[in-house]
């Protein structure tokens, strides 16, 4: 099988080396995603908004890899504060309430402060 690497665009990805998603075999490994908007530029500053943009993030990553939302079988959530993670319950059972994937949630720092929640997934194609 081949692999194939996908891109964000950013500049960090070449930066540090890394890419978007790579998809190898069978599935699309999503790198950690933020709440960042590509298309503003921005970030809110609001959990939920930003839950809700990483998984625009990572769907439009997903399709460019020939899969999807509802392919996604592991997640993990990664918050610098534990007690921002309720509040975005309702944003995760909007993306994967019907997908159910594994999920694993864990409390770290993340690059910027501005940042509130990051989420990788591993998807089939």
């Amino acid at each position: 099988m081949s692999r194939k690497l996908i891109s964000s665009g950013s500049d960090f990805e070449r930066k540090i080396g890394y890419s978007r998603a790579v998809v190898d075999g069978d599935y699309v490994f999503v790198s950690g995603t933020t709440g960042f908007n590509y298309a503003t530029n921005s970030i809110s500053d609001d959990v939920t908004e930003q839950a809700d943009q990483c998984f625009s993030n990572i769907e439009q990553a997903l399709q460019e890899a020939g899969s999807g939302i509802d392919k996604i079988v592991r997640v993990t959530y990664i918050l610098p504060d534990r007690e921002d993670f309720k509040p975005c319950w309702p944003v995760f059972e909007k993306w994967l309430g019907d997908v159910r994937p594994a999920a694993t949630f864990f409390e770290a720092r993340l690059l910027e402060d501005a940042m509130k929640i990051e989420i990788q997934v591993t998807a089939r194609v």
